[in-house]
Protein backbone atom coordinates (compact mmCIF):
# COMPACT_ATOMS: atom_id res chain seq x y z
CA UNK A 1 0.00 0.00 0.00
CA UNK A 2 1.89 3.32 -1.30
CA UNK A 3 0.27 6.64 0.37
CA UNK A 4 -0.06 9.57 -1.04
CA UNK A 5 2.29 12.35 -0.06
CA UNK A 6 1.00 15.22 -2.19
CA UNK A 7 -1.53 16.47 -0.36
CA UNK A 8 0.35 16.69 3.10
CA UNK A 9 1.17 19.63 4.17
CA UNK A 10 2.81 20.86 7.46
CA UNK A 11 0.66 22.77 9.57
CA UNK A 12 3.19 25.07 11.41
CA UNK A 13 0.75 27.56 13.47
CA UNK A 14 -1.95 28.10 10.80
CA UNK A 15 -4.76 25.95 11.85
CA UNK A 16 -7.87 27.32 13.64
CA UNK A 17 -6.92 25.60 16.89
CA UNK A 18 -3.38 27.04 16.69
CA UNK A 19 -5.21 30.95 16.31
CA UNK A 20 -8.05 29.80 19.22
CA UNK A 21 -4.83 29.22 21.91
CA UNK A 22 -3.11 32.13 20.82
CA UNK A 23 -6.15 34.47 21.18
CA UNK A 24 -6.80 32.65 24.41
CA UNK A 25 -3.42 33.05 25.65
CA UNK A 26 -3.44 36.78 24.91
CA UNK A 27 -7.33 37.67 26.41
CA UNK A 28 -7.32 35.29 29.57
CA UNK A 29 -4.52 36.89 31.70
CA UNK A 30 -6.29 40.37 30.65
CA UNK A 31 -9.93 38.93 32.00
CA UNK A 32 -8.20 37.01 35.09
CA UNK A 33 -6.70 40.62 35.94
CA UNK A 34 -9.92 42.76 35.57
CA UNK A 35 -12.06 39.88 37.31
CA UNK A 36 -9.59 39.99 40.28
CA UNK A 37 -9.25 43.67 40.37
CA UNK A 38 -13.10 43.91 40.81
CA UNK A 39 -13.79 41.56 43.07
CA UNK A 40 -11.36 43.27 45.19
CA UNK A 41 -13.14 46.64 44.81
CA UNK A 42 -16.38 45.03 46.22
CA UNK A 43 -14.76 43.36 49.39
CA UNK A 44 -15.98 45.49 52.40
CA UNK A 45 -12.59 46.11 54.09
CA UNK A 46 -13.26 49.15 56.15
CA UNK A 47 -16.01 46.72 58.45
CA UNK A 48 -19.01 48.93 57.84
CA UNK A 49 -22.02 47.08 56.94
CA UNK A 50 -23.71 50.24 55.75
CA UNK A 51 -21.49 50.72 52.77
CA UNK A 52 -19.85 47.41 51.28
CA UNK A 53 -19.36 48.35 47.46
CA UNK A 54 -16.39 50.59 46.51
CA UNK A 55 -16.84 52.93 43.75
CA UNK A 56 -14.96 55.58 41.30
CA UNK A 57 -18.14 56.79 40.38
CA UNK A 58 -19.56 56.88 43.76
CA UNK A 59 -22.39 60.13 44.08
CA UNK A 60 -20.86 61.00 47.43
CA UNK A 61 -17.39 61.22 45.91
CA UNK A 62 -18.15 63.97 44.38
CA UNK A 63 -20.79 65.76 46.40
CA UNK A 64 -17.94 66.21 49.08
CA UNK A 65 -15.10 66.82 46.00
CA UNK A 66 -17.43 70.25 45.65
CA UNK A 67 -15.53 73.18 47.51
CA UNK A 68 -17.69 76.50 48.51
CA UNK A 69 -16.34 80.10 47.46
CA UNK A 70 -15.04 81.67 50.89
CA UNK A 71 -17.40 84.06 50.84
CA UNK A 72 -20.40 81.94 50.62
CA UNK A 73 -19.19 80.16 53.93
CA UNK A 74 -18.23 83.62 55.53
CA UNK A 75 -22.39 84.69 54.75
CA UNK A 76 -23.35 81.11 56.28
CA UNK A 77 -21.33 81.44 59.31
CA UNK A 78 -21.99 85.15 60.04
CA UNK A 79 -26.12 84.11 59.06
CA UNK A 80 -25.58 81.44 61.39
CA UNK A 81 -24.04 83.73 64.36
CA UNK A 82 -26.63 86.16 63.88
CA UNK A 83 -29.52 83.97 64.82
CA UNK A 84 -27.94 82.02 67.48
CA UNK A 85 -26.00 85.98 69.42
CA UNK A 86 -27.00 89.25 67.84
CA UNK A 87 -26.49 91.01 64.95
CA UNK A 88 -23.65 93.55 66.09
CA UNK A 89 -21.33 90.17 66.71
CA UNK A 90 -21.89 88.83 63.11
CA UNK A 91 -21.17 92.52 61.75
CA UNK A 92 -18.03 93.02 63.68
CA UNK A 93 -16.65 89.41 62.71
CA UNK A 94 -17.86 90.80 59.38
CA UNK A 95 -15.43 93.75 59.42
CA UNK A 96 -12.52 91.43 61.18
CA UNK A 97 -12.84 88.99 57.93
CA UNK A 98 -12.58 91.66 55.66
CA UNK A 99 -9.78 93.38 57.30
CA UNK A 100 -7.92 89.77 57.57
CA UNK A 101 -8.77 88.69 53.86
CA UNK A 102 -8.73 91.67 51.20
CA UNK A 103 -9.87 89.61 48.55
CA UNK A 104 -13.49 89.73 50.69
CA UNK A 105 -13.39 93.56 50.34
CA UNK A 106 -16.01 93.21 47.48
CA UNK A 107 -18.59 90.52 48.71
CA UNK A 108 -18.58 92.68 51.91
CA UNK A 109 -21.65 94.80 50.58
CA UNK A 110 -23.64 91.62 49.39
CA UNK A 111 -22.96 89.84 53.18
CA UNK A 112 -24.02 92.81 54.95
CA UNK A 113 -26.93 93.37 53.02
CA UNK A 114 -27.77 89.68 53.54
CA UNK A 115 -27.30 89.99 57.34
CA UNK A 116 -29.68 92.95 57.32
CA UNK A 117 -32.40 90.95 56.06
CA UNK A 118 -31.98 88.23 58.55
CA UNK A 119 -31.88 90.87 61.22
CA UNK A 120 -35.41 91.84 60.32
CA UNK A 121 -36.79 88.87 60.04
CA UNK A 122 -35.46 87.79 63.56
CA UNK A 123 -35.71 91.00 65.70
CA UNK A 124 -38.32 93.04 63.59
CA UNK A 125 -37.14 96.32 61.70
CA UNK A 126 -36.43 99.05 64.39
CA UNK A 127 -34.50 96.46 66.89
CA UNK A 128 -32.24 95.50 63.45
CA UNK A 129 -31.78 99.17 62.90
CA UNK A 130 -30.21 99.66 66.20
CA UNK A 131 -27.51 96.89 65.60
CA UNK A 132 -26.16 99.21 62.35
CA UNK A 133 -22.70 99.76 61.94
CA UNK A 134 -20.85 101.09 59.14
CA UNK A 135 -19.38 97.97 58.25
CA UNK A 136 -19.17 97.94 54.30
CA UNK A 137 -20.74 101.26 53.01
CA UNK A 138 -23.29 100.62 55.65
CA UNK A 139 -25.10 98.34 53.83
CA UNK A 140 -25.86 96.27 56.77
CA UNK A 141 -28.58 99.24 57.72
CA UNK A 142 -29.45 99.50 53.42
CA UNK A 143 -30.45 95.81 54.06
CA UNK A 144 -32.95 96.89 56.80
CA UNK A 145 -34.22 99.41 55.43
CA UNK A 146 -34.79 97.45 52.04
CA UNK A 147 -36.60 94.24 54.26
CA UNK A 148 -38.85 96.86 56.04
CA UNK A 149 -39.86 98.59 52.97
Amino acid sequence: MKHSTTNQRTRRGRGPARRIGRTLALVLPVVLVLSGTLAVTRVNWSGNSSDSVLTASSSDVSSRAVSRAPQDVLRDRLLLELQEKNPGVALTHLQEAVNGRPSLAKHCVSIARALGRAAVRAYGPTRAQAFARPVCDTSFASGVAATHI
